[in-house]
C-alpha cells in the first residue's frame, strides 16, 4: 500500500513536470517568434483598416501617420546597410587566403546563376499554364485609377549602366546615387554594386599587404562588428521593446488600399498574375532550393530555415533584401553556425545579385503582359526572356518595388510595349513580398552550402597534413631503429677497423 501511494505520488509529480516544460516550451515559443506573430498581425490589422478607412475620405497626409512607425525601422536598418555591407566585405575577404576567395567566389557565381536560371525557367513554365493575361480584357489603367509608367531605357543602355555602376567615378558619391541613362546621368539611389566590388578588391589588395594592412584589417573587423550590435538594437532577439513598432509598419497595406479605386476589379483581373506569382515562389522557394540544399550537403534544408524566421519576416515586412542583410548575417551566424567569414562575404555579394524570386515574376510579367496585348512569343523571344531575367537581376535593386525597372529591360529586349507596366506597379506591394522571401532564402542556403563545402576542405587539408606527420614520424623511427641495432651497430665498426680487408676484396 505503501509503495502504491509513493508511485502515485511519483507519478503526479512527473505530469506536474512535464506540463510545466510544456508550457516553459510554449512561452519560449512564443518569445522567439513574437516578431513573426505580431509583424502577421500587423499585416491583417493593415488590411482591415484599409477597407475601414477608404469611406472617411482622409488626406494623404493623415494616412502616413499609420506608416511612421514603420517607416523609422526600415530607415533604421537603411542606416547601417552602407557600413555593414562594405566592412563585411573588406573583412570577409581579407581574412581569406586569393586561392580560397577564388573558389569561394567561383561556388558562388555559379550557384546564384543557375537557381537564377531555374527560377526564370520556372517563371515562364507557369506563366503558360495558368495563362494570367488571357481573359484579362478588363484590364485598363485609368478604370484602375492608376498612373502609366514609361521607360525609354534601351536593353543596351541597361547593360551599360550596369558596367558603369561597376566602378563608380566617386566612392562618396556612389553611396547615395547611381547612374542611369540617358546619357550616363546620376540618379538618387545607393550605388550597392559598385560598393561591393570595391570592398572585396580592397580586402584582397588588404590581405597582400601582410603585416602593413593587419592593423587596417583589425580597424575593418572592429566596425564590422560594432555595426552587428547596432543590428542586435535595432532587431532585438530578447527584447520586446520595437516590437509594438513591428507590428504597425505593415499598417503600409492600409496605405495602398486607400489609393486604390477598384480594388474589386483590380485583384479579380490580376488575381492570376499574382497566383501564378506566388505559387512560382512557394515552388521554389519550398521545393527547389531545399533541393539543391539537400543535394550538395546531405542537411535537412528546412531545419537551416528554421533558425531564419526572423529575417524572413524582416524580408516580408520591408520587401527589401538590403534592409534583411543584418538580421539576416546575424541569425545565420548564431542560429546555424555558419563560419563568420563566408556569411559576411556572401551574404552582401547575395542581397546585391541573387534575385530568384525577382526572376520569378519577372517572366510571368512579361509573358503575362504579352498574353495581354495578343502577342504570341516565338522560341527565340523566350530564351531572350530567360536570359534577360537572370542577367538583369545582378543589377536589380534590394528595394521595393525594384524589380518593376527590371520588367521594362525584358520588355524591351522582346520588343513589347512599357505602358502596362503600371499595372504590375498596381499590386507589386502584394507580390514583392514573398519575392523578397525567396530571395533571402536563396542567400541563406548559398551561405549554408559555402560553409559545407569549406568545412570539407579543412577536414581533407586537416586529413593530409597528419598523414604526413605519421610518414616523416614513420621514417624516423626507422632511422632510429637501425641506428640503435647492436648488428648494424657492430657491423659498421667491424668495417671501420678495416678498410684495408675490404679493398682487398674489391
Amino acid at each position: 500500500m505503501i509503495l502504491t501511494v509513493s508511485e502515485s505520488a511519483f507519478k503526479n509529480a512527473e505530469k506536474k513536470s512535464a506540463q510545466k516544460s510544456l508550457g516553459e516550451k510554449l512561452m519560449e515559443f512564443l518569445r522567439k517568434n513574437l516578431l513573426v506573430i505580431l509583424t502577421v498581425s500587423g499585416v491583417l490589422v493593415g488590411v482591415g483598416l484599409g477597407m475601414m478607412v477608404r469611406s472617411m475620405n482622409l488626406t494623404k497626409a493623415q494616412m502616413t501617420y499609420f506608416a511612421f512607425p514603420g517607416e523609422m525601422l526600415l530607415r533604421m536598418l537603411k542606416m547601417i546597410i552602407l557600413p555593414l555591407v562594405v566592412c563585411s566585405l573588406i573583412s570577409g575577404a581579407a581574412s581569406l587566403d586569393t586561392r580560397s576567395l577564388g573558389k569561394l567566389g567561383g561556388i558562388a557565381v555559379a550557384y546564384f546563376l543557375v537557381t537564377t536560371l531555374i527560377a526564370s525557367g520556372i517563371g515562364v513554365a507557369l506563366a503558360f499554364i495558368i495563362k494570367p493575361g488571357v481573359g484579362a480584357g478588363a484590364l485598363n489603367t485609368n478604370n484602375l485609377g492608376l498612373e502609366s509608367v514609361s521607360s525609354n531605357k534601351e536593353t543596351t543602355d541597361s547593360f551599360l549602366d550596369l558596367a558603369r555602376n561597376l566602378f563608380p567615378a566617386n566612392l562618396v558619391a556612389a553611396a547615395f546615387r547611381s547612374v542611369s541613362v540617358p546619357y550616363g546621368t546620376e540618379t538618387d539611389g545607393m550605388n550597392i554594386l559598385g560598393l561591393v566590388l570595391f570592398a572585396m578588391v580592397f580586402g584582397v589588395a588588404l590581405r597582400k599587404l601582410g603585416d602593413e594592412g593587419e592593423e587596417l584589417i583589425r580597424f575593418f573587423n572592429a566596425f564590422n562588428e560594432a555595426t552587428m550590435v547596432l543590428v542586435s538594437w535595432i532587431m532585438p532577439g530578447n527584447n520586446c521593446l520595437y516590437y509594438p513598432f513591428i507590428a504597425v509598419f505593415d499598417l503600409s497595406f492600409l496605405l495602398k488600399i486607400v489609393e486604390m479605386e477598384d480594388v474589386v476589379l483590380l485583384v479579380t483581373s490580376l488575381g492570376k498574375y499574382i497566383f501564378a506569382s506566388i505559387l512560382g515562389h512557394v515552388i521554389h522557394g519550398g521545393i527547389i532550393l531545399p533541393l539543391i540544399y539537400f543535394g550538395l550537403t546531405r542537411k535537412n534544408p528546412f531545419s537551416f530555415l528554421s533558425g531564419l524566421i526572423t529575417p524572413f519576416t524582416t524580408a516580408f515586412a520591408t520587401c527589401s533584401s538590403s534592409a534583411t542583410l543584418p538580421s539576416m548575417i546575424k541569425c545565420v551566424e548564431e542560429n546555424n553556425g555558419v563560419d563568420k567569414r563566408i556569411s559576411r562575404f556572401i551574404l552582401p555579394i547575395g542581397a546585391t545579385v541573387n534575385m530568384d524570386g525577382a526572376a520569378i515574376f519577372q517572366c510571368i510579367a512579361a509573358v503575362f503582359i504579352a498574353q495581354l496585348n495578343n502577342t504570341e512569343l516565338n522560341a527565340g523571344q523566350i530564351f531572350t526572356i530567360l536570359v534577360t531575367a537572370t542577367a538583369s537581376s545582378v543589377g536589380a535593386a534590394g528595394i521595393p518595388a525594384g524589380g518593376i525597372i527590371t520588367i521594362a529591360i525584358i520588355l524591351e529586349a522582346i520588343g513589347l510595349p512599357t505602358n502596362d507596366l503600371s499595372l504590375m506597379l498596381a499590386v507589386d506591394w502584394i507580390v514583392d513580398r514573398t519575392t523578397t522571401v525567396v530571395n533571402v532564402e536563396g542567400d541563406a542556403l548559398g551561405a549554408g552550402i559555402l560553409h559545407h563545402i569549406n568545412q570539407l576542405e579543412m577536414k581533407k587539408q586537416q586529413q593530409e597534413g597528419e598523414l604526413v606527420e605519421v610518414r616523416v614520424e614513420a621514417v624516423a623511427n626507422t632511422q632510429a631503429e637501425e641506428e640503435t641495432s647492436p648488428l648494424v651497430t657492430h657491423q659498421t665498426k667491424a668495417l671501420e677497423a678495416m678498410p684495408e680487408a675490404i679493398e682487398s676484396v674489391l
